[in-house]
């Protein structure tokens, strides 16, 4: 496999961190909050091919399926919660910045964005490639891709003022339903 087509790997990898964290920018994350997800999408998606690569279908399906059930729960639910503050009238004070779930949340919402490089690492042990590095890139690309995508929810926030953080809610409840649907 050439650089190149595993950076493009990695790119697709991300993207679904990158949306996710679009809509958490949008919501007002808090900086230590979206370094913690960052930081857990990097080791998840350094982690999971090499899981994948080693580990056998069944458990990647079942895992995979739980993981984006609870992922696309959570997702709803924050959006859901994101959408209501912000129409919620007068009632939070100028600001107040969005309130995260929890570390676990966190963690949750990492790794239902990182399942599909589970899957990749079935594909890439059918080539018996060296995961090594190329774990590492795909880690980092998807970091870099969530970093990315808060950095710009958070300007994209500040745009639409007091809108952000409902079509941030919007963007989440979207992305938790077409989870949930496939």
């Amino acid at each position: 496999m050439s650089l190149f087509t595993l950076i493009l790997l990695a790119a697709a990898l991300g993207t679904d961190a990158l949306s996710l964290s679009v809509g958490l920018g949008m919501g007002g994350i808090k900086r230590t909050q979206g370094i913690l997800f960052a930081t857990a999408v990097f080791i998840l998606h350094v982690l999971m091919p090499g899981l994948g690569y080693e580990g056998g279908r069944l458990v990647g399906v079942l895992a995979g399926k739980a993981a984006a059930l609870v992922g696309a729960v959570v997702l709803i639910l924050l959006g859901l919660k994101m959408a209501y503050e912000a129409v919620r009238p007068g009632e939070e004070e100028k600001g107040e910045r969005f309130a995260f779930l929890n570390t676990w949340g966190v963690m949750a919402l990492a790794g239902s964005v990182s399942v599909d490089a589970l899957s990749v690492g079935f594909s890439l042990g059918t080539q018996r490639i060296y995961l090594g590095w190329r774990c590492l890139l795909i880690g980092m690309v998807a970091a870099f891709m969530t970093v990315m995508g808060l950095f710009f929810g958070t300007r994209l926030s500040r745009i639409l003022g007091e809108k952000g953080g409902l079509v941030g809610g919007l963007v989440l409840i979207g992305i938790g339903v077409k989870m949930l649907v496939g």
